[in-house]
């Protein structure tokens, strides 16, 4: 196994005030990460080092065998499949469900920044197809504006852009925000499909339920720290989500699917 990210313990703090670390955490070529926790615990904070996009205040960073400091950035942020919620405000909503998968070559967010070749838009057809939205007759996502489809098919085009370049490494910060349960459910297939020949991925949550049957490792954080890490089965337990959420939490594991009930003390 090959190491993609590498943090050691990497702090961040924010106007004097620590909202991460120390924290270390390690993924692996072979793996998919889900990194669990409250709102406000350091989740997106943690992946945004990750994914290069938030210095840390202290530690190191490696990605893909490069340490931060020592690496042009530009060229590692191409390596890195990274999508967030803010991503579709940067968006222009006439932009095509192509385009926009065309654009993620890039990293970009207008197709007239650089010239493409045939083989580009093809390649965009095809993981729009991946990730369930075809191009076929009465179907045709393709060719429909961003600002026409749902926030469920918004987030599968955004996964779709994200291995556009073919990325090393995927990470999606709550791609599942404001989802209902069917856009949930067909997001979450479309990252089991992509585990089954894609790069490894990360995915950030705070419900056990978005959490795909081909996970492999969790990472659980509450106030920027890490409570437990480790293969998901035996990691994820009704205690720890006690303990993370603060709640009296009872959890249910059934064909590779998490759900989870908490009971109000008060």
């Amino acid at each position: 196994m090959d190491t993609v990210l590498d943090l050691r313990d990497v702090t961040v703090v924010v106007d004097g005030r620590k909202i991460l670390g120390p924290i270390s955490w390690q993924v692996e070529d072979t793996q998919r990460w889900v990194v669990l926790g409250p709102n406000g615990g350091g989740k997106s904070t943690l992946v945004r080092v990750a994914s290069l996009n938030v210095h840390p205040t202290e530690g190191i960073v490696e990605v893909l065998g490069h340490r931060l400091g020592r690496v042009d950035l530009r060229q590692m942020r191409s390596r890195i499949g990274w999508a967030a919620n803010n991503l579709v405000d940067q968006l222009r909503l006439q932009l095509t469900a192509e385009e926009v998968v065309r654009c993620g070559l890039h990293g970009a967010l207008e197709p007239w920044w650089h010239t493409y070749r045939p083989e580009d838009t093809e390649r965009a057809l095809l993981l729009l197809k991946q990730v369930g939205l075809d191009h076929s007759a009465g179907n045709e996502f393709a060719n429909r504006t961003f600002g026409t489809l749902s926030s469920g098919e918004r987030q599968r085009v955004l996964l779709a852009r994200t291995l556009m370049a073919e990325p090393s490494v995927v990470i999606l910060d709550e791609p599942n925000a404001g989802l209902d349960m069917a856009a949930r459910e067909r997001l979450v297939g479309a990252l089991d499909n992509l585990s089954k020949d894609g790069p490894p991925w990360v995915l950030v949550t705070h419900h056990v339920e978005e959490i795909p049957s081909s996970t492999t490792h969790l990472l659980a954080i509450k106030n920027g720290q890490a409570l437990a890490g480790g293969p998901v089965e035996s990691t994820l337990t009704s205690s720890l989500l006690s303990d993370l959420f603060e709640v009296e939490s009872s959890l249910v594991h059934r064909d590779g699917r998490f759900t989870a009930t908490a009971r109000l003390t008060s």
